[in-house]
């Protein structure tokens, strides 16, 4: 009797089985745009296959057993012997294994290395967040490493290794390794110069040992990580290697794994170093100056990793939309919430827009392309992450009730979607250093007006906003109180020149009109209704 009582109608079927790459045109447009014709067809090739295992049901499961079972500390082993291992449940070794296959640590390895990996990241956050860490880690480690020749010479083929190798031993038997990294301490936070690690020069030549802790270290489980600490000379940095030449363990406590908001499937640890055996990377005293490198790569994919996560909501939201029926009609119809799904898929879109042409200038390398990231970097981490959460948020109010249940999925975005603001340097940081960067480095702005320039008379409300950030960059007195608005308006500047140039004309009319022009409320679906809204909705559309 009670089946008769329960049938379902009027739900959304789950999003699965597509192309997560091919369905974001946004992405595949931009990737169209930075990858060379002679390489075009077999990068949209391996962008469509890593984008269809995303779409897949299988490992959209994997994502959720992955967070519904997360690292568990084993400090010791049944003897009594210290092992300091972190265990992990089998689908975050699929996942991540999976993810390196895909070439997310082998960017510096390939040609157009730094878009085809952009992308791989954008689509792969859209499975599972959680093992971006390990991966950005590893891949951002290598212009660190660069500073030291020989040391590149004998880590860099492991570390763009397509190869997941997850025993513990010695790196030199491994075909594939992963780093993670460790600089923040309990009574410094951010500001690394008041590390107290203590860093002792030992026989060998570069050799120290390391007495201290880390109170955020990243991806624990790694082969080695990146760390600063004090030697004699001043902050320096040092690669630190879980299993010894000799097959021994080094001396790494792990003393708890940090019980976190989101990102439950990884691991982020205090740890502390007694003895610990480590090698120099670049000169004492200028471990920030060798390690800012692998900084700056990081940031990147702190917007890369939003970027997929907002892309992941959007899609969420436009496809329940769809398939949901309300007060006579498809919701996706309603003009209300088509404002609503508009305004989040161009905060999407432009988010995407920007870290893709971020990754580009990674891949041109020229002096002009690195002044422009030196700028551009700090600004889009610091205003792409500041998006992520309340677009979030608003998807999550698209699905009703349902959003805010664990099974599906949109629980784990919103609690996932702070996160990239806070790892890398929280948002005050990267807007102080967009200041030393227009302080020190008068390169760093030319290269960005260049860049913003290019779209310069194509629209009356980005040559407004132009006019306006000219003006407030004559005058920097007092400027830190107000960087954060600064650095937002850098950003917004930079992506409504960037939709200027390459979006349809429906998504840059409606950005520059509300991010510009200021025709916008303080919430999402406050767009001017006049606008064709309706092509915005259709572009994000997941799939058809």
């Amino acid at each position: 009797m009670a089946a008769s009582t329960h049938t379902v109608t009027n739900q959304a079927p789950p999003l699965s089985g597509h192309d997560v790459f091919a369905t974001d045109r946004a992405l595949a447009e931009a990737v169209g745009r930075h990858v060379g014709a002679d390489l075009l067809d077999e990068v949209r090739g391996e962008l469509s296959a890593l984008g269809r295992a995303a779409g897949s049901a299988q490992l959209q499961e994997w994502g959720t057993q992955a967070n519904e079972n997360p690292p568990r500390l084993r400090t010791h082993d049944r003897h009594g012997r210290r092992v300091d291992e972190v265990e992990f449940h089998p689908a975050w070794h699929r996942l991540l294994g999976k993810g390196v296959s895909a070439g997310l640590t082998a960017a510096w390895a390939q040609p157009a290395g730094h878009v085809r990996r952009a992308a791989a990241f954008v689509v792969w956050t859209q499975v599972e967040a959680g093992n971006g860490c390990p991966l950005s880690m590893t891949h951002a480690a290598v212009p660190a490493l660069r500073t030291d020749p020989e040391l590149a010479a004998e880590w860099e083929p492991r570390l763009t290794s397509v190869v997941y190798d997850r025993e513990l031993r010695p790196a030199r038997h491994k075909a594939g390794v992963l780093f993670g990294m460790g600089m923040t301490e309990k009574q410094g936070g951010s500001d690394v110069r008041a590390n107290a690690t203590a860093a002792r020069p030992l026989a060998e030549d570069g050799a120290y040992e390391l007495t201290g802790h880390k109170w955020f270290c990243s991806a624990p489980m790694s082969d080695a990580f990146l760390v600063l600490a004090q030697a004699p000379g001043g902050l320096t940095c040092f690669l630190v290697p879980r299993v010894l030449e000799d097959g021994t363990r080094n001396v790494f406590l792990i003393q708890r794994l940090k019980d976190k908001l989101g990102n439950r499937s990884n691991a982020s640890a205090e740890v502390e170093f007694d003895g610990t055996w480590a090698r120099r990377v670049g000169e004492e005293g200028r471990g920030v100056r060798t390690i800012i490198e692998m900084v700056a790569a990081t940031r990147l994919d702190c917007a890369l990793g939003s970027a997929g996560l907002m892309r992941q909501a959007v899609a969420q939201a436009v496809h329940h939309c769809t398939h949901r029926s309300a007060f006579g009609g498809p919701l996706v119809d309603k003009p209300l919430m088509r404002n609503v799904l508009a305004d989040l898929a161009l905060e999407s879109e432009a988010a995407t827009t920007l870290a893709l042409r971020l990754a580009a200038a990674y891949d041109d390398g020229g002096e002009q392309a690195r002044a422009f990231l030196r700028l551009a970097v700090p600004a889009a981490k610091y205003w792409v992450t500041k998006r992520c959460a309340p677009v979030a948020v608003e998807a999550s109010e698209c699905l009703g009730g349902n959003g805010y249940v664990e099974e599906w999925g949109m629980a784990r975005l919103v609690r996932e979607s702070p996160l990239n603001s806070v790892w890398e340097g929280a948002g005050n940081i990267q807007a102080l250093d967009v200041l030393r960067a227009l302080r020190r480095e008068p390169a760093a702005l030319d290269a960005y007006l260049r860049e913003v320039g290019l779209a310069r008379g194509a629209d009356h409300r980005l040559d407004g906003a132009i006019k306006n950030l000219l003006t407030e960059l004559a005058d920097l007195d007092g400027v830190e109180g107000r960087a954060r608005r600064l650095v937002e308006r850098l950003a917004l500047v930079l992506q409504g020149a960037l939709l200027v140039r390459y979006a349809p004309s429906a998504v840059a009319d409606a950005f520059c009109a509300s991010r510009l022009g200021g025709d916008w409320g303080s919430a999402f679906g406050t767009l001017p209704h006049t606008l064709d809204l309706a092509s915005v909705v259709e572009r994000a559309r997941p799939v058809s």
